[in-house]
């Protein structure tokens, strides 16, 4: 008898989905046989209690193959049990969460949910609270939390039977002193004997209301994950199997099965991680470009591009997962409701799912003796070679004609979300895999060919047995007494350790992703993120247990009992989303010169804000959120054109000063609002209309938010004092045409919690921000200013104007492309909208291959290095030929660098060489130069990627808009210019000529 090292070789790998579970045996040291090492595969009908299932596969494949159990080195379960839930909206599997926000004055325009669709909303949201506590980003508190809050909170929460809580603080990701998550969780537990408490810092990361929200999935699926990893559990002990078992997460590693029934959520994705990562093991050998992988389950199909280095596209900075958004990394998957069980009804036209009969389908399909036509029973009737059940019984259900029907309804919707997941309408290779692949046509349109490999249908079950060890240490440190470069040595180490705890093969160990940002306005401290992942060590025998937890409390159903629970629920059918609204016939509402802004402009507008935003001036989404919410209860946003003003109009300003980073997680309270009120004490003059102090990011909705109707009741101004950000309030266009000084006094600022800076008197607009900016980093680095109004003659003369009308045609130009996929083409189709060729150019397309952050007086300043690469697929794939106005991918070769100090500066062509082991870096032509704008466009989605949010990997495209005619002249350049940002080498010359934006009130204007 050998040792375990030479025995243990296999890995046992299991896909659990809603219709069929799939297993195979796998030796690694195999890989390259003609049979890529799979020694025995198993697929049979998911059973109710899944722990029969994975027995049966397993017990089947140790037959057919003569297998012992004491050469298996692990178990690697994936399932789609717990995402099927939510995207079924199930209500036997999902349970009733309430939500305490640690967050003082802070959120409360964002209450919890509040971007959900209505539906789920109401079937997870129970209780919502919104109590004191939360930390700013230095570490000081907001305000300490109140336990008898809490404990009355606790006590609502108990009459309504709720078992589920979430506790979600203002930057609880950074809190290790205060532990305000944690002590409210303790109370919580006392008071509420048996209940499932989940922090949000133990969910995500920084990310306010996304790390909400996957906190509240997390908790509403804890009960049935409990169950489900048990009953998982269970049959590898019965089996005699002395090894550990693991849970596949969204990334295509794996959790230990403790982990997955605390934090559930990071299995959401897994099965399409699994399926792909399957696939790409199944055409390692022929795999040269990306692929479009299909995975046509029972239930659903997954749908991912598998990029040419065998791994998933990521998501950028979000997911969305059942329209919910989160703020953790996940393939971009898009599902839709169509599997071998989906229902057809074939009444006056006929439909497809979305509904499916899932695991039942072999008593349910008529071709298995049951009374619900599926998509199975379509196929068998379409396909006379495909044997599947027994024909004879489906023989009749369905006309000619209604067959014909079904086939091309199966191809339109799979040709419809292949569509929607290309970035170029070039076909690509399409990857077929899945048990209910059988459902699709041989031939897809937009597809070079469909594969279907070997063993194809239980690729889910080939990515588990194959998936990797990964370990993430997030983290803030101080770098006070070490550099930057020896701390993220320290936690690389120390990630690597962690990932060899948890099974990997040390050998195999790298660091995968790391990252870096320095926090904005706190001294000597920065957050770092880094990932290790490498191969699971089957020779290991210090894991070789069965982690079998002991009986959790509460009020359980017993897996059976869903079963019941699920036959007892009328399940109703969820109709298709709405298609959206008909982009080339929509026309915003104008009246009488005003435009009354809607949900459609708003959403519209807030992407146009961003890509002005140069990569500054954080996230409108929130503000977005905010703004939606106000229009939903009825109130009214006005806007006007500054041509109409009269010369005695006393036009306002309002907007947030700080730090995006703070924006994304101290969400706003009233201090936009508080900062007027406290202005118009000192002010002669009331405002009678408002503008936004900048468009580019969430402060370009600020004068729609305050003139709203429900507030200050003023409309909003078609423009703004910098056509972008810029990161001082120095550098802004009254400034340029020095007409009187200072500008900006009176001015208030309030940071929401209580505290105003009133500043009657200034010496110099530049004092003003001296001054601001000190105050600022003692008020939490996001505060809400005020500034006393100009004049109307004066508004005309120094405003850029039609600003909301540019974010508005932009945000329209990337809702175009995106309809007809030509995401690859947003920034040509947004030059179109701003103007034509002379409006700017686009820069650059590749992908990011550094990013360099530092932080010098409150700002962020670094260096995004970009290497010139076709965006339509990753690096070493095959290009397309170019198409249009666009540059082919030949013309983005090398690499170019943008600085940024919190907004993107120029883009700058370089070479890099080593010397004497050094890299030195020259560098070349300039590409693009302040205060022309350049914004980095994210190029899977067609949105801004702020500066924060730069990262290694992403596919981006560089667009260069050239400069208002308010920035151009001499003293224009001297203040927004290249040497306002101490580069005083490069001289500006202009991108192209300035195209004045159209008017939205000029061009939809309905008055007589």
């Amino acid at each position: 008898m050998g040792s375990a090292t030479e025995t243990k070789t296999l890995r046992i790998g299991v896909d659990v989905g809603g219709t069929n579970t799939d297993g195979v045996v796998l030796d690694p040291s195999r890989a390259l046989d003609p049979d890529k090492g799979i020694v025995a595969w198993h697929k049979a009908p998911t059973t109710t209690n899944p722990s029969l299932g994975i027995n049966n596969a397993i017990t089947k494949m140790f037959e057919t193959a003569s297998l012992s159990p004491d050469q298996v080195a692990s178990v690697t379960i994936g399932t789609t049990h717990f995402v099927n839930a939510v995207v079924e909206r199930d209500a036997t599997r999902l349970t009733k969460v309430a939500v305490i926000r640690l967050c003082g004055p802070f959120s409360k325009h964002a209450p919890p949910c509040v971007d959900w669709p209505e539906d789920i909303r109401e079937l997870i949201l129970g209780h919502s609270a919104l109590l004191k506590g939360g930390l700013e980003v230095d570490g000081f508190l907001i305000s300490e939390i109140d336990e008898d809050q809490i404990r009355k909170e606790c006590a609502i929460i108990r009459e309504k039977g709720i078992k589920s809580i979430v506790i979600n603080g203002i930057f609880s990701p950074i809190d290790t002193i205060e532990r305000q998550e944690e002590r409210a969780a303790e109370i919580v537990r006392a008071e509420i004997p048996g209940c499932d408490v989940v922090c949000s810092k133990d969910v995500a990361n920084l990310g306010f209301l996304e790390r909400e929200n996957a906190a509240i999935l997390n908790a509403s699926i804890l009960a049935f994950a409990r169950k489900t990893i048990r009953s998982f559990q269970e049959p590898i002990k019965r089996l005699g199997l002395d090894c550990p078992v693991f849970i596949t997460q969204n990334d295509g590693t794996i959790l230990s099965g403790e982990m997955a029934a605390k934090l559930p959520i990071r299995t959401f994705s897994s099965g399409p991680t699994n399926s792909m990562r399957g696939a790409a093991f199944l055409v390692q050998d022929e795999l040269d470009e990306a692929i479009m992988v299909v995975d046509i389950g029972g239930t659903t199909t997954d749908v991912g591009l598998l990029l040419a280095n065998g791994f998933p596209r990521q998501q950028a900075a979000y997911s969305d997962l059942a329209g919910v958004r989160m703020n953790f990394s996940c393939p971009d998957i898009k599902s839709i409701g169509l599997g071998g069980g989906s229902v057809v009804r074939d009444g006056e036209s006929l439909t497809v799912g979305p509904d499916s009969v899932g695991y039942k389908i072999t008593k349910e399909a008529i071709v298995f003796g049951g009374n619900v036509l599926t998509t199975t029973d379509c196929t068998v009737l379409a396909d006379p070679k495909l044997e599947i059940g027994n024909r004879e019984l489906v023989k009749g259900k369905l006309s000619d004609q209604g067959i014909d029907k079904f086939k091309t309804a199966v191809k339109e919707k799979l040709e419809k979300v292949i569509d929607v997941m290309k970035t170029s309408p070039e076909d690509l290779p399409v990857l077929l895999v899945g048990g209910g692949a059988v459902i699709a046509p041989d031939e897809l349109k937009g597809a070079s060919k469909v594969l279907k490999p070997k063993w194809s249908e239980v690729a889910n079950a080939i990515g588990a047995a194959i998936a990797r060890v990964s370990a993430v240490i997030d983290t803030v440190k101080s770098t006070e007494s070490k550099t930057t470069q020896q701390l993220l040595d320290e936690i690389c180490q120390d990630a690597i350790e962690k990932a060899v705890a948890g099974g990997a093969s040390r050998s195999t160990v790298k660091v995968v992703e790391m990252d870096t940002l320095p926090l904005p306005y706190i001294a000597n401290k920065s957050r770092f993120t880094v990932r290790a992942a490498g191969d699971f060590d089957y020779s290991r025998t210090d894991l070789s247990t069965v982690p079998l937890d002991e009986p959790f409390s509460g009020d359980e159903l017993q897996m059976e009992e869903y079963e019941k629970s699920a036959e007892q629920s009328q399940k109703k059918t969820r109709p298709e989303p709405k298609e959206d609204v008909d982009i080339d016939s929509y026309k915003p509402k104008v009246r009488n010169r005003v435009w009354l802004v809607n949900e459609t402009d708003l959403s519209w507008i807030s992407i146009g804000c961003y890509i002005l935003g140069t990569g500054g001036g954080g996230s409108p989404y929130s503000s977005m959120v905010r703004l939606r919410e106000m229009l939903r209860k009825g109130a009214v946003v006005r806007v006007v054109s500054p041509d109409d003003l009269p010369d005695d109009a006393a036009v306002g300003c309002g907007g947030g000063a700080g730090s995006p980073t703070v924006g994304i997680e101290k969400l706003g309270g009233d201090e936009m609002l508080h900062a007027q009120e406290e202005l118009y004490k000192i002010c002669d003059k009331p405002a009678t209309h408002m503008i936004a102090i900048e468009i580019g990011g969430g402060n370009g909705l600020q004068s729609m938010i305050i003139g709203a109707s429900t507030n200050m009741d003023l409309p909003a101004v078609d423009g703004d004092w910098m056509g972008r950000a810029y990161p001082t309030k120095w550098q802004t266009t009254p400034v340029v045409f020095n007409e009187r000084s200072p500008i900006w006094s009176p001015i208030s600022m309030a940071d929401g919690n209580g505290n105003v800076v009133i500043m009657p008197k200034v010496t110099s607009d530049f004092q003003v921000e001296r001054v601001l900016r000190a105050a600022l980093s003692q008020m939490g680095s996001h505060t809400g200013c005020a500034d006393a109004p100009v004049t109307g003659a004066e508004c005309r003369r120094w405003a850029v104007e039609h600003t909301i009308s540019q974010s508005w045609r932009i945000g329209r130009a990337v809702a175009k492309a995106r309809r007809s996929n030509r995401v690859d083409n947003v920034a040509e189709t947004i030059l179109d909208e701003c103007g034509g060729p002379d409006a700017g150019k686009v820069l650059w397309k590749g992908k990011i291959v550094g990013v360099e952050r530092t932080l010098r007086m409150g700002h962020i300043y670094g260096e995004c290095i970009i290497e010139g690469a076709d965006v339509v697929d990753d690096i070493g794939a095959k290009s397309p030929p170019a198409t249009g106005n666009s540059k082919s991918a030949a013309q983005f070769q090398g690499l170019i660098k943008i600085p940024f100090k919190n907004e993107n500066i120029a883009a700058i062509k370089i070479s890099r060489s080593v010397v004497d082991g050094e890299v030195k870096e020259k560098e070349g032509e300039v590409l693009g130069l302040v205060p022309d704008l350049i914004t980095v466009i994210d190029t899977q989605n067609g949105e801004a990627i702020g500066t924060p949010e730069y990262r290694y990997g992403l596919l981006v495209i560089v667009l260069g808009i050239t400069a208002s005619d308010r920035w151009t002249s001499e003293r224009g350049i001297e203040i927004g210019g290249p040497k306002s940002f101490g580069m005083d080498h490069l001289t500006y010359k202009p991108l192209g000529k300035f195209v004045k934006p159209t008017s939205v009130i000029d061009e939809f204007d309905l008055s007589e």
